[in-house]
């Protein structure tokens, strides 16, 4: 294996092993329904995605994926959902900046993958999340799982609740923590490159 692999895997293990740390600092907000946790944990991702390129960020999200399965809470669906998540707005981000390597560049990655974090959490919740938490965790009790979502969504029903669910907590929740992460990597970016780019060379010598 060349000093090149060598460099890359180490990178890799790094960012996923900093992306697991992240994954057990958890908390829940007022504002939403105490099941959801805030947990910035794609964000050595989204920084490794801009520095090796989609493959490492993706390979990035899948290790830490894997390697939070037997710590579970959610009986591996919290899980999928955030490896989808994760890798869609990876994929985006680290895509984008790899055609333009400029500080507008980016941002526009950015936007553009924050935009795509939001979207795939729609959809993971609308097709997977609910229905399997519904079935897993309430015994396809509805109204189990309105009583959790009455503490901060007052007029949930049993007829609206999805629609309610997806405006007032998963856009908002995942929106909130797409600026935070997108900020601080926007922040931190280039000096943990130029960081990066040193130790290359420290090595080659």
């Amino acid at each position: 294996m060349n000093r090149k692999k060598v460099l890359a895997i180490t990178k890799i293990g790094i960012f996923a092993g900093l992306s697991t740390v992240l994954y057990f600092i958890r908390f829940p907000l007022p504002m939403f329904p105490s099941f959801l946790e805030i947990q910035f944990s794609v964000l050595p991702a989204i920084i490794g995605g801009f520095t090796m390129g989609p493959v490492g960020g993706i390979l990035i999200v899948v290790i830490k994926f894997l390697m939070s399965l037997p710590f579970s809470k959610t009986a591996y669906v919290g899980d999928f959902a955030d490896l989808l998540i994760g890798a869609a707005t990876v994929l985006v981000t680290s895509m984008v900046y790899q055609k333009y390597k400029s500080k507008k560049g980016g941002l526009v990655a950015l936007l553009l993958g924050s935009l795509t974090w939001i979207v795939t959490g729609v959809l993971a919740n609308y097709f997977i999340l609910v229905p399997a938490y519904l079935k897993l965790f309430f015994n396809n009790d509805l109204e189990g799982f309105l009583q959790l979502c009455r503490v901060v969504i007052k007029d949930i029903n049993a007829d609206n609740y999805m629609i309610k669910y997806i405006l007032y907590a998963v856009i908002p929740f995942n929106a909130l923590i797409a600026f935070v992460v997108s900020t601080i990597t926007f922040l931190v970016y280039k000096k943990i490159s130029n960081f990066l780019h040193k130790l290359d060379e420290e090595k080659q010598e």
